[in-house]
């Protein structure tokens, strides 16, 4: 018998395009304001944080019988984004902290790891730059990785929180971009000076399991991606023209899968859509219930579900 209280969540979460209602003059986030195109405000803001605190509050609740103790959210613009999710009802009672930093990305959208300070204490965090190139030669101002290391209960991790380039211009063409995304993971973990970190990579990976990008990193040996099966013609994270996607993945390294005393186990890796994140009729019944669809205001969650794993706490 598996008691709950040894079982942790660990989230990732894209919340497409969450942006204060304040204009940014040192960033493209003018459609995102009262006078802007999508006529974003503070009571469509409001409502977003609420409803983005109802999700967070839910993953994983039925494996452990908590929120997620570690969550890694994408498409923020900044602290007062993520400050005002965790001041919600449904969150505040939960001892989260947040690690953060502004990234070079043109739009001024960032990632952030979210913790439960009961469950993990941060050792240290920095950015890790991604230093590409677009197809023109111009240097392409995309996400930083996030990069935090820490310990979850007692254990020691290395947690990258990933937000890759987009496909915007293609797949095919775009692809080096990811591929060196990979490899600047790789050369953290190569820095680290434990034999056999514990490192997690999440993210939304503009990639599917089988891309070359992601393949850049399971090629190493070094990694598990137990989301690699949760991808099927009728479910994912996100849905594209009638046909799903799963960019949004959780790679964990091979010492999860040990049961040593005082460590952790991967037990399992899910796509949270429960009802209430999906859209309820017409054509498109199923799919992620959206904030947006082009300039149109749906007042949904986001156009990605979010995706877990869970881990067990192995004891004497």
């Amino acid at each position: 018998m598996y008691s709950p209280e040894n079982r942790y969540t660990i989230a990732f979460y894209n919340l497409e395009n969450f942006f204060d209602a304040k204009d940014d003059p040192h960033s493209l986030d003018d459609d995102f304001t009262p006078g802007g195109l999508r006529n974003w405000n503070e009571s469509k803001f409001r409502n977003k944080s609420r409803k983005i605190a109802r999700a967070l509050s839910e993953i994983g609740r039925e494996e452990s019988n908590k929120p997620p103790v570690l969550v890694g959210i994408a498409e923020v613009e900044n602290k007062t984004v993520i400050t005002s999710i965790l001041q919600q009802k449904e969150l505040r009672e939960t001892d989260y902290d947040f690690v953060h930093f502004d990234s070079p990305d043109e739009r001024g959208i960032d990632t952030a790891l979210i913790y439960q300070q009961k469950h993990f204490k941060v050792l240290d965090a920095e950015t890790l730059p991604l230093l590409v190139d677009n197809v023109n030669g111009a240097r392409d101002f995309t996400r930083d990785i996030l990069y935090v290391h820490g310990k979850l209960n007692q254990e020691e991790v290395h947690v990258f929180v990933n937000h890759w380039p987009s496909r915007g211009e293609g797949a095919e063409v775009t692809s080096y971009k990811r591929v060196k995304a990979a490899e600047t993971i790789l050369a953290k973990v190569e820095s680290l000076e434990e034999d056999n970190p514990n490192c997690i990579i999440m993210g939304d990976f503009n990639d599917d399991p089988n891309a070359e990008s992601i393949h850049t990193l399971m090629g190493t040996g070094r990694f598990i991606n137990p989301m690699k099966k949760l991808l099927s013609p009728i479910s994912g994270s996100a849905n594209y023209k009638r046909t799903w996607s799963l960019f949004d993945q959780i790679l964990l390294s091979h010492t999860f899968l040990d049961r040593r005393p005082n460590t952790h186990g991967f037990v399992k890796a899910a796509i949270f859509s429960p009802r209430f994140l999906k859209e309820w009729k017409g054509r498109y019944k199923g799919n992620p219930f959206r904030t947006f669809v082009g300039e149109t205001y749906l007042g949904g969650y986001s156009d990605h579900f979010p995706v877990y794993v869970v881990l067990e706490e192995a004891h004497d």
